[in-house]
């Protein structure tokens, strides 16, 4: 029997959506506002998911400490109050969407997570406005 546990977590992040290679016309008819030059920020909400089989010694799919601890190290720590684009080196040339930023927090835990076990990251950007990414 699988089960799927999660965690949710919070950091803050200023990020710009542009590309070097476009011109700063064609930047601000894809991106918008979130092209600002001077960069732009969220409150991001994380919910990272691990689904497994139960352990039947633990009773646990994962120890959600051992979970909580890897999100403040890998993720919180890594991103929180960070300009994405400037302080944090997967971004150096690759744009940090929502989707992006999934991706990277996905590659910072998987390592960390039992290969058994599946790994699901929901990141909201806004309220209304999330991506679900599962590897």
């Amino acid at each position: 029997m699988e089960v799927k546990v999660s965690r949710r977590a919070h950091f803050n992040a200023a990020h710009r959506l542009f590309r070097q290679d476009w011109t700063e016309q064609k930047n601000d008819t894809v991106f918008g506002k979130c092209n600002n030059p001077e960069y732009h920020g969220h409150n991001y909400e994380l919910i990272v998911s691990v689904t497994g089989e139960i352990d039947k010694e633990t009773g646990f799919v994962m120890d959600m400490k051992v979970l909580k601890e890897l999100i403040r190290e890998k993720v919180e720590n890594a991103l929180d109050h960070k300009n994405l684009n400037t302080q944090v080196p997967e971004f150096k040339h690759l744009n940090p969407t929502a989707e992006n930023i999934a991706v990277v927090i996905w590659n910072r835990l998987r390592p960390h997570i039992d290969h058994n076990k599946r790994l699901e990251i929901v990141l909201y950007e806004t309220p209304r406005n999330f991506v679900t990414y599962s590897g």
